[in-house]
């Protein structure tokens, strides 16, 4: 099972309050020991003086060396010095020869600049620290060390002081920080909030484009996929429309009229009406389906209808000879001269190679419909440049110029034409050529006769 995808909000909520949190405790690890440097530095400081100070009461390094000399050290009893310092005086091996207490030496030093040298250590239970140093007699050529060491009371306790003037408004800062990022936050997804709302408060049927203005820079590319996807979706929706539109208009006539002519075959006695009854419900369910392949090719051309996954390499001077010799009988039966021109070398396009021949199809069924008895449709494919174009050539009446731009749109028809059909058979080559990305063209014949219907397609460098 997946694990659930964490909410925009959380997600930066966590990721800037761990960063914070993490910032936060570096800075204090960082700010205790820098506090712990400058807090020994000013106590280094009176140690060493204490300790030459000793030294000098007595006498080490003169030749006159008074060992027997206790000098007086604060015990820790002084509320003001709570601290209690203690001393040894040891030869070079490390021997103690007088002092108040045993410290370790240790035998060789690295001396700093001062000639003192600091440690860290512990006594009775409690922290110290230490300094030593090393004090030669010319005379009798013998080394004493001197170690004075203390309790820690006061370096402590300036420590916490010092750690909480920083910890504690550092934590304060955070505190607000966190605030701030809340708030942040809050107003910062507003607007995400506000699209939100909007997409759920639309009707059901509402697939108009979100608006951009208010949403910020980072999400104006989702709102321009999201908005891409929903001007696909409304293409969709209205070509679905548009088809149950169209087939509810255009079957609604002729399945009545069928219902009626079978009412009357079922009621007529005579066999010679009842026959010429059926023959004309013949027809009738005939054009019925050829008017739903109609609408179905129409369809599946419309944008959102196919893409172009279908699309395969081919080659449209082979596909328009074969699509040609099909309606040969048709033209036969009104005596048309239905001719192809060939292109003499190979057209290659990709396409859907259904739909170019029903394009085709409609083309030629379009010329032959509307061309008078011994006419001529021509056929032919050729290639210009980097286009493959596809002609239908007829000498029939011909499309006046003012009803052109309007033959492509469905169940047009031009008055006075005197021919039934469907009225799509211009929209799906519209649509095809549409799908096909090629530009279709209507024209005036050869000698302002007929018409001339061109349809150029990219050509393609992957041969079929």
């Amino acid at each position: 099972m997946e694990n659930p995808v964490p909410s925009l909000r959380s997600y930066l909520t966590n990721r800037l309050l761990t960063s914070l949190y993490l910032l936060w405790l570096i800075s204090t690890v960082v700010g205790y020991f820098a506090t712990i440097n400058y807090a020994n530095q000013p106590y280094d400081m009176v140690l060493l003086q204490r300790a030459q100070a000793v030294a000098e009461q007595l006498k080490l390094g003169t030749g006159h060396e008074r060992l027997e000399y206790v000098p007086e050290l604060p015990d820790g009893s002084d509320p003001v010095m709570p601290d209690r310092l203690v001393y040894t005086v040891s030869d070079s091996e490390g021997r103690k020869l007088a002092g108040t207490a045993s410290l370790s030496t240790p035998l060789s030093y690295r001396r700093s600049k001062t000639g003192a040298v600091f440690s860290n250590g512990e006594r009775g239970g409690e922290k110290t620290r230490t300094v030593s140093l090393v004090y030669p007699d010319p005379a009798s050529k013998r080394v004493l060390q001197l170690h004075v060491s203390e309790t820690t009371h006061q370096r402590q306790a300036l420590i916490r002081g010092i750690l909480a003037n920083i910890v504690i408004p550092q934590l304060l800062l955070i505190l607000l920080a966190v605030a701030a990022v809340w708030y942040g936050l809050k107003k910062g997804l507003l607007p995400l909030e506000r699209l939100r709302n909007d997409v759920a408060t639309r009707a059901r049927g509402d697939l108009d484009r979100l608006d951009e203005a208010r949403a910020p820079a980072e999400v104006r590319p989702l709102l321009d996929a999201v908005n891409d996807l929903l001007e696909r979706l409304k293409q969709v929706m209205s070509s679905q429309q548009r088809f149950v539109a169209d087939a509810a208009h255009q079957l609604r006539t002729p399945l009545a009229g069928l219902k009626t002519q079978v009412e009357l075959a079922l009621r007529e006695d005579d066999p010679v009406r009842k026959q010429r009854i059926l023959e004309y419900v013949l027809t009738s369910a005939k054009r019925s389906s050829h008017l739903i392949n109609q609408l179905l090719m129409l369809a599946r051309n419309e944008p959102g209808g196919q893409g172009v996954e279908t699309f395969l390499p081919l080659d449209l001077d082979q596909a328009a000879r074969d699509c040609t010799l099909h309606w040969v009988p048709f033209a036969l039966e009104k005596n048309i001269d239905l001719g192809f021109e060939e292109a003499g070398r190979p057209a290659p396009i990709l396409g859907d190679a259904d739909s170019l021949g029903e394009m085709l199809g409609n083309l030629i069924d379009n010329a032959i419909r509307y061309t008078p008895r011994g006419g001529v449709v021509t056929v032919s494919v050729r290639n210009e440049g980097h286009q493959a174009v596809l002609q239908v050539l007829d000498n029939g009446p011909g499309i006046p110029p003012e009803h052109r731009p309007l033959v492509f749109d469905r169940f047009y028809r031009v008055l006075g034409s005197g021919q039934s059909g469907s009225g799509l058979g211009l929209a799906i080559v519209a649509e095809v050529a549409k799908r096909h990305d090629a530009e279709l063209l209507l024209e005036s014949g050869n000698e302002g006769k007929g018409s001339r219907f061109e349809v150029r397609f990219p050509l393609s460098s992957l041969r079929p």
